[in-house]
């Protein structure tokens, strides 16, 4: 655990994962969107965790957020059984069939934010019910930047709370699809332009294995995703995106811009480090140094003389 001052708050799901791809299977591994996005984020920037676990949490993924360097000082422990999700992907690995969810102790979390992490600059509200999000956007003593993301489940039975916190932030990432199911417009430019007019200064769309695109009122940018050779896991991958980002928008403090640009090639590249093995093996081993280098190659790839 960290004792730097934590700069990130990051509120989101913990889960235990049972994960079937083309390659292989994995049972009971270590998932849920604040536990990609604070691995992720924790790389560039110091990064308190909000979440909830039940008492079969299995200790070794504790000290894994702890080997991160996460601050835990948020992480709620309840009587009952984590989170739980399965799930098996396609042969192209591009859509997955949800086989089983438990929400278990994740039914009845309530966030409640220590007063450390009250003053924090930055927040990223991960996938959770947009009530929720706005019960944690209420604790904060006015963040500097506030991002957050959400899912095809809230835009069909919360759209009325999820409009509203959208107009409470700096930034919403969706995916394509949940761009074009919030707005009901097919391109993704005229979705943005939508969902821009909710209120945001920013929207950023994740397109997966194509890239992202960042929309403004004043200018769109776009970027490639990096390209691998084989895809263990894409489990998370978003997740790792979208923490990746905002901790090297915190680090940096620059939240416009260059600022939000550089961050998308950090977030990009840690995700593409992210899905090269299951559930969080390859972050719990990736070094500031082996960021940098890819990060590196990854301007030279979409360099424009």
């Amino acid at each position: 655990m960290t004792d730097e001052v934590v700069k990130l708050v990051v509120v989101g799901s913990i889960g235990i994962d049972t994960i079937e791809t083309p390659f292989a299977k994995r049972e009971d591994v270590l998932g849920g969107s604040a536990s990609y996005a604070c691995a992720a984020a924790a790389l560039f920037t110091p990064t308190g965790m909000v979440g909830v676990v039940g008492d079969d949490f299995p200790p070794a993924y504790e000290k894994a957020y702890d080997d991160f360097g996460i601050d835990l000082t948020g992480l709620q422990k309840q009587a009952g059984k984590t989170f739980r999700w399965s799930g098996v992907y396609s042969q192209n690995m591009d859509e997955r069939e949800t086989l089983s969810t438990e929400l278990n102790v994740f039914a009845d979390f309530s966030p409640d934010l220590p007063s450390a992490y009250r003053t924090a600059p930055f927040l990223f509200l991960a996938n959770i019910d947009p009530v929720l999000q706005h019960h944690v956007l209420d604790q904060m003593d006015a963040p500097a930047f506030v991002a957050m993301d959400t899912m095809d489940l809230w835009i069909n039975i919360r759209k009325e709370d999820l409009i509203q916190v959208i107009g409470r932030v700096d930034l919403l990432t969706v995916n394509e699809s949940e761009a074009r199911l919030l707005t009901g417009e097919h391109f993704l430019p005229v979705a943005a332009e939508k969902l821009l007019e909710l209120g945001p200064k920013y929207v950023l769309i994740k397109k997966g294995e194509h890239g992202s695109m960042l929309f403004s009122h004043e200018t769109t940018f776009a970027l490639p995703a990096f390209p691998l050779g084989r895809v263990e896991d894409p489990t998370g991958a978003g997740d790792a995106f979208a923490g990746g980002f905002i901790g090297a928008l915190a680090a940096s403090g620059e939240v416009s811009g260059d600022g939000l640009r550089n961050a998308m090639v950090q977030g990009s590249v840690v995700a593409s480090f992210a899905v090269e093995a299951f559930s969080l093996d390859r972050l719990t081993q990736l070094t500031p140094a082996e960021v940098r280098e890819r990060a590196a190659a990854y301007r030279e790839i979409v360099r424009i003389p």
